[in-house]
């Protein structure tokens, strides 16, 4: 049994082509070659944690997969990163463990964001004037990290809510990017035509009538029930209406939110795998307004877990 941990995986990612994976990924669920269970999810309020099971296998492959992923919003308190993790990798012909992959957290985040890139390539306008960050955190610059392999645009406007991880985000990433700081959110819905959400929060950050048009988002934060970043009046103002995993989407992330309003129905949701396979259309042109909500699927962690092994 291997077991690895974060300083060794980190080394072999450097040799990984994430794109292709999690792009391959996508369109395998969509293919209905993966099984995948629905999200186990353990909430601890008390303790401002969560902890979501995601695992799942590719049909006729040599694996499948059990990835624990935690997030604990208090952590830093006790000078703790917030996320933490692994994945367990075991025979799909008997049963044996054959990998440990202790990541803490590292492989859930790149997937995450790795995922925004592919999401970005299919529906992200020909010209973008300038990418909106929302958020400040890790997946804020993971995001605009893997950006940078689908699309040539530099100019970047962020919004967070104090001023001193403002200062810290731009700091980190001002040697790639020209970052423009923002305390308004309303400031990244004017101003950019690439929109990336990253954020936990429980109440809409963005709002339908601020949405120019031809603006697409990526909104990667909301993956449980009652997380939400977007206005779901943003999903029934878009062309496109973009999810990782329809079955998952009913139930947790933004799509979730705008079908309990009833401003959209399951008919209104086109999977991302459907697109890459040019099975649904993608982005007709740079008037559309389009949306991909990114919950995380677990053949995404199948995907990064096997390439790592």
């Amino acid at each position: 049994m291997k077991v690895l941990n974060l300083a060794q995986i980190k080394e072999r990612l450097k040799d990984i082509d994430l794109l292709s994976i999690i792009e391959e990924g996508f369109a395998l669920y969509s293919q209905e070659k993966t099984v995948v269970p629905p999200v186990a999810e353990l909430l601890l309020p008390e303790q401002n944690g969560e902890v979501h099971i995601k695992y799942g296998y590719v049909k006729n492959d040599d694996y499948y997969v059990i990835k624990i992923a935690s997030g604990f919003a208090d952590n830093a308190k006790y000078g703790l990163p917030n996320n933490n993790g692994l994945m367990l990798v075991f025979s799909q012909k008997t049963g044996e463990v054959l990998a440990v992959l202790h990541d803490e957290g590292l492989l859930t985040d790149i997937r995450t964001a790795v995922a925004g890139a592919v999401a970005a390539k299919y529906l992200a306008p020909k010209n973008i004037k300038q990418i909106g960050i929302v958020g400040t955190g890790v997946q804020a610059r993971l995001q605009l990290k893997y950006l940078q392999a689908v699309t040539s645009c530099r100019d970047v406007m962020v919004w967070g809510r104090g001023i001193e991880k403002l200062t810290a985000y731009k700091k980190d990433m001002q040697a790639d990017f020209n970052i423009k700081t923002t305390l308004n959110a309303q400031d990244i819905a004017n101003n950019c035509n690439l929109i990336v959400t990253t954020t936990a929060s429980k109440t809409p950050l963005l709002f339908a009538d601020d949405i120019q048009t031809g603006t697409h988002i990526t909104a990667v934060g909301s993956d449980t029930v009652d997380k939400q970043e977007l206005d779901a009046k943003i999903l029934a103002k878009a062309d496109l209406v973009v999810v990782d995993s329809i079955e998952q989407c009913k139930m947790r992330g933004e799509a979730s939110q705008a079908l309990r309003a009833g401003l959209i129905t399951t008919k209104d949701m086109i999977e991302l795998g459907n697109v890459i396979l040019a099975k649904a259309p993608k982005r007709r042109d740079d008037k559309q307004i389009t949306v991909a909500d990114l919950t995380g699927v677990a053949v995404q962690d199948i995907q990064i877990a096997k390439a790592v092994l």
